[in-house]
């Protein structure tokens, strides 16, 4: 059986289209009348309201009290839309309408009046004469003026300082334009800018009217110039529907006129303007009148002379008061008075950045003001409370004074247009930008629709269900409207706190805000005498890249002449700044037109203060730059600096091979494009102090053995298509000499040898002639000509050294080395690793030489005694002729080779019977000797250390001169250069030479006891 039809009563209709109690508006609209029930325009835009029920009973109350109003909305429907709408969001302004029906009218004006119409008609409503602003006639209640009145009621009643009807007058005639400003904005006909503009114009002129209010009512107010200066929010054109009006008072003597006297008068004429606009009337107030922004706050007097103002500001004046002033614009009285004022003081504020801390004293306000929302209202205020409004503001204002002093496009008063203006001139990204415009445009909406509703002052997001709907709904948000509003607000509030974070706390600030006035723009005289004093040694040639890069309109140039102001002197705090300059421009030419590169440099000042050291620093790393230009990137963090593991890179380097299995060249090219990167990555932490040398050791030889390994597998995939047969061998490539020890250095080539071991049934010179040409393609191909570094390989540590054959197979190795092994051929063999190929053949070839490298009873003493001699030859014949033995960090006295000689004579007579000791790394061969009683700790440690600073001399020496060298250069400016890269200071270079002297002459006073026995 077939359920009974469900019937939906009228009180259930109105629910579903959106009254919240339905019952009560089927009952509301039957005591409208039949007419009204039957109306369905009016039931839409009742619905279409924020809150219907809200705009009806309002609607009710004026039909109580004016019949006509249904007639009048039957023939006018836009009037009908507009003023349901702001019934809807507005119940105060609802109840003025209901107070006042014969406002009406003035909802159908469609055009917003200019300025000057809207002062005629405030001073008209107060009955004074728009030409003077002087009284001319008492005005009635309702803002009609009446006959003549007298100073002493014309604004209050008598002495006892009540209302009287000129602020009555003024109240009614300001809310009437107020009524007819919201109208246009509830039904989108004008922008929240627009609206903002309007409201600051009409707070002005209300301010204007109730000056004149205060001069009938002061004797003598015809002897001063007095001027209202509009601050914040009404100074700037951005006003809130309600809120403080903050202002300054400057007044001037008319001539003749005593000063002392004359700021008497118009202290007595600000009091009066301030309580005509503040004194609660049977109209209620205007809005509370702030003057607390002026010189000493509430404990300065209220009114200065210009001059009393600018001694102040010059003298005595903190950050936030310039912050303040930033927004300083004539409103009312002597107007050319207050722009003289504005002029004055204008001229402080654009200076204002240059004070000490002052980006600082801005953020510590910021921080101030955030720490005093109260704990209950911080996560609902979208004025205070983290990404709220002031986020934006402070964040604008802040990058407007800092870099305002040197672009005056940036001199804006409203936060919109100067966000605008950031972003044109690339101080702020462009989709930052937007972001920053389009949460301050929908806080702002919703700060005037919750001050709307009561015509208080509130900037706190209510938790009540039906109010957070009204809010919805006057934003069109009609599925979800509670929903929708609360999860866009959020959206938006954590993306004002990221971007405020970003932008307010950008270090850039604070390096511009340093910058004298005349270096925050590069004039050329400017440029080269600063370039000089700086040091740079070619000034003509840096103000030709600077020209270069900031010449023309571009946003690319813009944001080239934020940066260099700053970055020439982080160029000149790096060892060569005319080299950073120069790569700084190669770079940028590479990438300028790339959309991150300049907006990472922007916004991340750590970036380019890293890029400006590490070009300044080093050709090595400008070479790999100018190569691959996009790495800059990898410099935004130390987390991007950080060395990848092997492992990751070995996966990355065997997908690029398998990329290109056919095309040998190309798949090692993608491979040595990877080593760039990787070496790049590592110069960079290494000049940033991000890794020690030890770790640049690690990192640079896991970085061959990946190389060597993808070189490997390319060449034996060529090799197999050749033969057109299966590779007939196992092969596998032993790491020898400092990649062995895991000890590269930034120059090394790759010593090693090639081993391999026919598969089953293959024959032996077939597999030895396929392992040769792997051996020799793997080599060819890590030194082919490519904008990357070659890997060179170098097999001369194999057995007969170069006359002996490329690849041996292991039965071979065996063969020699037990029949033929030399004490050197086990001295290097030490630093035997297995690096690339195959593992498990690797691993027989390890323990193939393990009794060789460390014998069981140590090595005799004719051995040792040979091996001293062969260190004594290598002194004296090997050392480059003219080459100092004190300063070559390789061959010379207390150097590399005398450290690891040391470290490998006591391997090779006690590791056989100290495990401790089998390590291809020369410290962990001292540590380990020290800590098992064969060598002194403290002689571990001064070899350590010399080991240590002339590893990092080799590596310097390579990043700063991007070509190899073993010894401290003789050339002055090369050695500066060298020692400020090691983190000496400009006047330390003798200090480093000095140091690494002491440093090599402990070590060689060891090697001499130690290794010498001497």
């Amino acid at each position: 059986m077939n359920a009974a039809p469900r019937i939906q009563t009228t009180a259930g209709r109105l629910a579903a289209l959106g009254f919240a109690d339905g019952a009560r508006a089927e009952r509301l609209l039957d005591e409208l009348g039949p007419e009204a029930v039957g109306d369905l325009a009016l039931l839409d835009d009742l619905v279409g309201a924020a809150d219907p029920d809200l705009a009806l009973t309002t609607l009710s109350r004026l039909v109580e009290r004016d019949p006509s109003v249904l007639g009048t909305f039957r023939a006018d429907p836009d009037l009908r839309r507009r003023l349901l709408g702001v019934f809807g969001l507005s119940a105060a302004l609802g109840e003025h309408v209901v107070r006042h029906p014969e406002c009406l009218p003035s909802i159908q004006w469609t055009r917003w009046p200019a300025l000057g119409d809207l002062r005629e008609e405030m001073l008209l409503a107060v009955g004074a004469d728009p030409d003077t602003a002087e009284p001319v006639a008492e005005p009635a209640a309702d803002g009609v003026t009446a006959g003549p009145g007298t100073p002493s009621t014309w604004g209050t009643s008598g002495t006892s300082g009540t209302p009287g009807p000129a602020m009555e007058a003024l109240r009614v005639a300001y809310r009437n334009r107020l009524l007819h400003l919201a109208t246009r904005d509830v039904t989108g006909e004008c922008t929240l800018a627009e609206v903002a503009a309007a409201l600051a114009d009409l707070a002005s002129v209300a301010l204007e009217a109730a000056l004149a209010v205060a001069r009938a009512e002061v004797a003598d107010a015809g002897d001063v110039r007095l001027a209202v200066i509009g601050m914040g929010k009404c100074g700037a054109r951005e006003l809130n529907y309600i809120s403080d009006v903050d202002v300054v008072f400057v007044a001037e003597p008319k001539e003749g006129v005593d000063e002392t006297k004359a700021l008497q008068t118009a202290t007595r004429l600000a009091q009066g303007m301030m309580r005509a606009c503040s004194a609660s009337t049977p109209e209620g107030a205007l809005w509370e009148v702030d003057a607390n922004l002026r010189p000493e706050g509430k404990m300065g007097p209220l009114v200065r002379s210009m001059e009393s103002h600018l001694a102040y500001y010059r003298r005595w004046a903190k950050t936030w008061e310039f912050q303040a002033l930033l927004k300083a614009r004539p409103v009312a009285g002597d107007l050319e008075l207050g722009q003289q004022y504005v002029a004055a003081v204008n001229e402080l504020v654009w200076q204002a950045a240059a004070r000490p801390k002052f980006v600082e004293d801005v953020q510590s306000m910021r921080r101030r003001v955030e720490a005093h929302v109260p704990a209950g209202e911080a996560d609902r205020q979208i004025k205070l409370g983290p990404g709220g409004l002031r986020d934006i503001e402070f964040a604008v204002q802040l990058l407007q004074l800092v870099h305002g002093r040197s672009d005056p496009l940036l001199r804006r008063r409203a936060t919109l247009s100067a966000l605008a203006a950031l972003s044109r001139g690339g101080y702020v990204g462009r989709d930052d930008a937007k972001a920053l415009a389009e949460a301050y445009t929908f806080l702002r909406q919703v700060e005037h629709m919750l001050q709307l509703h009561r015509l208080r002052r509130t900037h706190v997001v209510p938790a009540d269900t039906a109010d957070l709907r009204r809010l919805g709904r006057g934003l069109g948000m009609t599925t979800d409207p509670v929903g929708e509003f609360t999860t866009t607000w959020k959206r938006h509030a954590l993306e004002v706190r990221r971007l405020h974070e970003k932008l307010f706390y950008r270090p850039l600030l604070q390096a511009v805000a340093r910058l004298p006035e005349t270096e925050a723009r590069l004039s050329t005289a400017a440029a080269t005498a600063r370039l000089e004093a700086l040091g740079y040694a070619d000034p003509e040639g840096a103000l030709r890249h600077i020209a270069a890069l900031t010449s023309g309109v571009s946003r690319r140039a813009a944001i080239q002449r934020t940066l260099l102001p700053v970055m020439l002197g982080w160029f000149a705090d790096a060892p060569d700044p005319d080299a950073g300059l120069l790569g700084f421009r190669q770079v940028s030419d590479k990438l300028g037109t790339t959309p991150w590169y300049l907006r990472l440099l922007r916004d991340e000042t750590a970036v380019a203060e890293r890029l400006a050291h590490l070009l300044g620093t080093s050709k090595y790393v400008t070479g790999l730059l100018l190569h691959a230009p996009e790495a800059v990137a990898m410099l935004g963090s130390p987390a991007e600096l950080a060395v990848r593991p092997a492992a990751t890179l070995a996966a990355e380097a065997a997908a690029a091979v398998g990329r290109h299995a056919e095309d040998a060249e190309t798949a090692v090219a993608a491979v040595r494009a990877l080593r760039r990167r990787e070496l790049l990555r590592t110069a960079c932490a290494d000049l940033s102090g991000l890794i020690d040398i030890e770790e640049v050791g690690q990192a640079l030889s896991s970085l061959n053995d990946v190389t060597i390994q993808a070189a490997l597998d390319t060449a034996i995939n060529k090799v197999t298509l050749e033969r057109r047969a299966p590779f007939p061998t196992r092969m596998a490539v032993i790491a020898m000499g400092r990649l062995g020890g895991l000890e590269s250095s930034y120059a090394s080539d790759a010593d090693v040898m090639f081993v391999h071991a026919p598969l089953p049934g293959a024959a032996e010179r077939d597999a030895t002639g396929a392992a040769h040409a792997v051996a020799e393609e793997t080599r060819r191909l890590l030194a082919l000509p490519a904008p990357d570094p070659p890997l060179q390989i170098d097999a001369g540590l194999r057995p007969e050294g170069r006359q002996g054959p490329l690849v041996r197979t292991i039965a071979s190795y065996r063969a020699y080395y037990d029949r033929w092994a030399s004490h050197w051929e086990a001295q290097a063999l030490l630093r035997a690793r297995f690096c690339a190929g195959d593992a498990e053949l690797g691993r027989e070839f390890v323990a193939l030489v393990e009794p060789l490298r460390y014998p069981a009873g140590g090595i005799s003493a004719d051995a040792v005694r040979e091996i001293r001699k062969l260190k004594a030859r290598m002194e004296a014949e090997r050392l480059p002729r003219g080459a100092d033995p004190a300063l070559h960090t390789k061959l010379g006295r207390g150097g590399l080779s005398d450290v690891e000689w040391v470290a490998q004579l006591i391997q090779l007579r006690h590791a056989g019977a100290v495990p401790a000791l089998r390590t291809t790394r020369t410290l962990d061969a001292l540590r380990a000797a020290a800590g098992e009683g064969l060598l002194d700790p403290a002689d571990e440690e001064v070899l350590a250390q010399a080991w240590l600073f002339a590893s990092r001399i080799r590596d310097a020496l390579m990043l700063v001169r991007g070509r190899a060298a073993d010894s401290i250069p003789t050339p002055v400016k090369e050695r500066v250069l060298l020692a400020r890269a090691l983190g000496y200071p400009l006047e330390g270079t003798e200090d480093f030479v000095e140091d690494y002297r002491r440093a090599t002459r402990r070590a060689r006073a060891v090697v001499e006891r130690v290794f010498y026995e001497d």
